[in-house]
């Protein structure tokens, strides 16, 4: 589970959704349009949810779905992706809408 902090996935998931996160062991499993638990290797401390754009060499590129909110590839460049958000458990539960 991870919970969310901040409005760059505003408004897929906001400030306070519980997410169910399914660890992801091989990166080719995750595909563009995916909304991912990830790392920067520039800021191994940051632990983000964004959505994935591409594959990368060395891993993925991922952004926000607030454009006004640039705490992503953007900025710290290639993401580690170390899980895949399977669906929201609260405030409301649901599967996560697909990429726009």
């Amino acid at each position: 589970m991870a919970r969310v902090t901040g409005p760059s996935m505003s408004p897929t998931v906001r400030h306070g959704d519980r997410l169910l996160v399914r660890r992801v062991d091989d990166a080719g499993t995750v595909r563009p349009g995916d909304v991912v638990l990830a790392r920067f290797p520039s800021r191994p401390d940051l632990l983000v949810v964004k959505r994935v754009r591409r594959a990368v060499p060395g891993g993925h590129w991922v952004e926000g779905d607030n454009p006004l909110v640039t705490d992503d590839s953007r900025v710290f460049g290639t993401a580690v992706v170390v899980g895949r958000v399977v669906a929201r458990i609260s405030p409301r539960p649901g599967r996560l809408p697909p990429a726009r």
